[in-house]
């Protein structure tokens, strides 16, 4: 089966990204996994604290994950996948593909301010060439209604 690879993190070009994998998962018969990735900190050094705030870390991405995760099944009959790593956010989605075979596209979702579509759109896509799968970008502003005509 072939899968859909979205990144769930905090940003509102998240939401789209999710809902378009989701959409074109269901009209394709494919699958979606969803990676979240905890960053290193700078408290590496406080053991305790370090592994509070990993906890914590992973609390919060499963629930909001869960919310993602319900309305997939409910609306798209889809059950995603969760993958949770840990590490620079380019390295881990790098590494996510090398280790599942089955994903087929990296889906983004690309922000509309000043600053350029995002961190992870911008270095993606300088090494589009040598990823192992094509990237489908979604902008923030794209409605549902557009969104699901083209999905």
């Amino acid at each position: 089966m072939r899968k859909f690879l979205v990144v769930l993190d905090d940003s509102r070009e998240c939401l789209n990204a999710i809902r378009y994998a989701a959409l074109r998962a269901a009209h394709t018969g494919g699958g979606v996994t969803i990676l979240s990735i905890i960053e290193p900190d700078e408290h590496q050094h406080w053991i305790g604290v370090a592994d509070l705030m990993r906890a914590e870390a992973q609390e919060r991405i499963e629930a909001h994950f869960e919310v993602f995760a319900k309305w997939m099944r409910d609306r798209q009959k889809i059950e995603p996948e969760l993958v949770i790593r840990e590490g620079e956010p380019v390295e881990q989605i790098l590494a996510q593909l090398a280790d599942d075979p089955e994903i087929g596209v990296l889906v983004l979702g690309a922000g509309s301010d000043r600053s350029g579509p995002g961190p992870l759109v911008t270095q993606l896509s300088r090494n589009a060439g040598t990823l192992p799968v094509p990237i489908t970008i979604v902008p923030v502003e794209l409605s549902k209604e557009r969104m699901e005509a083209i999905a």
